[in-house]
């Protein structure tokens, strides 16, 4: 497991943007694939955005494609969630996730709660009409 602490939350108006942070706290970053979940009031928790170790290949969640842009800087690692063009729906709070690679190989990210094994204690976003 890796400690992961995500930041960048808030409260932004419909149409505006937001970009949160994911820190590790292991050199070994690099090494481990990253995903954003989110959970809205009432909602279980849902797959948002995930990254490969080397940032070659994301995938999103149908509902933010366009949107939301992943991605991670492993030098300081940290990976990162982009959010344009902001919904009220978008409102939740956003999880960082991590999963070694060799779990998965080293160029597929991973979209299911299952396939991690660290997370943050997440960060609010919250959108206005």
């Amino acid at each position: 497991q890796v400690q992961l602490v995500e930041s960048g939350g808030g409260l932004v108006q419909a149409g505006g943007s937001l970009r949160l942070s994911c820190a590790a706290s292991r050199r070994t970053f690099s090494n481990y694939a990253m995903g954003w979940f989110r959970q809205a009031p009432g909602k279980e928790r849902e797959f948002v955005a995930a990254i490969s170790w080397s940032g070659g290949t994301t995938d999103y969640a149908d509902s933010v494609k366009g949107r939301f842009t992943i991605s991670r800087d492993n030098a300081k690692n940290t990976v990162y969630l982009q959010i344009d063009s902001l919904k009220p729906e978008d409102t939740a709070v956003y999880y960082c996730a991590a999963v070694p690679s060799y779990e998965l190989g080293p160029e597929r990210p991973a979209t299911k709660i299952y396939e991690y094994d660290s997370w943050g204690q997440g960060t609010q976003v919250t959108v206005s009409s």
